[in-house]
């Protein structure tokens, strides 16, 4: 562990809690890091505007890497550094065979000035699920499209699918034998809406390793120890890129062979309670 070393984690199933809250131990016990300075920030599959909402006055001074790497953003004025979009001849095919297979896309954008997510139907209780949740956030994002055609003449940085297992799994496959590595899949069950499986597609460069390695990179961090926390696939190529990769002890199965440590739960604040002593020691060291 070095003095300068940078922390990066995942938020739901890592440092959040299991209804994607943060603890009051975590929230004050980083506020006192990062007021000590804590070198630290956030890579998730949220968009800027849900990890804002979650981090609310956390001071945060760092980039934050937001829908899997689709972009790298202030995270208190929400403006973007870095977006990675999917080219849009491409998009209007994804578009187009989801409304083949009968379901409905939500469609994530940059217009140039504001974040956009759109959707057109909702054609199933997982977007009910999805359309409740956002609304209950009153995520500025939401916008209805009679034709989500439309949509193309944005930046779209992520298309997302919603439906059961077999339906969507069959999506995937399809868009990854059509554009193999021109794209990015990331196929997962919602843990907060149960029996629902959601299919994210995005740009091949817009993955949480390569963000990191561009944060590394761009910010000035190249001779600090990177650490990362994770719970899931996605959070692979970070955990590759890492000087040292953490998963909590709840992180799915094809994580666990790319970490160097296992830690507690996510429930037990374990991702806070591990900086704690680690960073506890640099601060006592400088005092000292």
């Amino acid at each position: 562990m070095k003095p300068d070393s940078l922390y990066i984690t995942d938020l739901d199933g890592t440092l959040l809690q299991d209804d994607a809250t943060l603890s009051p131990y975590s929230r004050s016990t980083l506020e006192q890091m990062l007021g000590t300075g804590l070198q630290f920030t956030i890579a998730s599959a949220r968009s800027v505007f849900s990890i804002q909402d979650i981090i609310q006055d956390l001071p945060i001074k760092l980039p934050i890497i937001s829908i899997n790497g689709g972009y790298i953003s202030d995270p208190v004025t929400g403006r973007h550094f870095i977006v990675n979009q999917i080219d849009s001849t491409v998009v209007k095919d994804l578009l187009d065979m989801v409304h083949t297979a009968e379901l409905a896309p939500w469609v994530s954008t940059f217009n140039g000035s504001r974040d956009c997510l759109y959707y057109n139907q909702i054609a199933n209780g997982g977007m009910q699920w999805y359309l409740e949740d956002r609304q209950a956030a009153n995520d500025t994002r939401l916008h209805y499209l009679n034709d989500l055609d439309n949509s193309l003449s944005d930046q779209v940085i992520c298309v997302i699918v919603m439906g059961k297992e077999g339906q969507v799994a069959e999506i995937r496959s399809t868009i990854e034998s059509r554009y193999g590595k021109r794209l990015m899949t990331q196929f997962y069950e919602n843990r907060y809406s149960p029996g629902w499986h959601w299919l994210s597609i995005h740009d091949a460069g817009a993955t949480k390793g390569n963000a990191l390695r561009t944060l590394v990179d761009k910010w000035g961090f190249g001779e600090s120890e990177v650490v990362v926390f994770g719970d899931g696939e996605n959070d692979i190529e970070m955990f590759q890129e890492a000087g040292r990769a953490i998963a909590v002890a709840n992180a799915e199965e094809p994580l666990r062979p790319f970490a160097d440590r296992i830690i507690g739960p996510n429930s037990d604040d374990s991702v806070v309670r591990f900086i704690e002593a680690e960073f506890g020691m640099v601060v006592k060291d400088h005092r000292n």
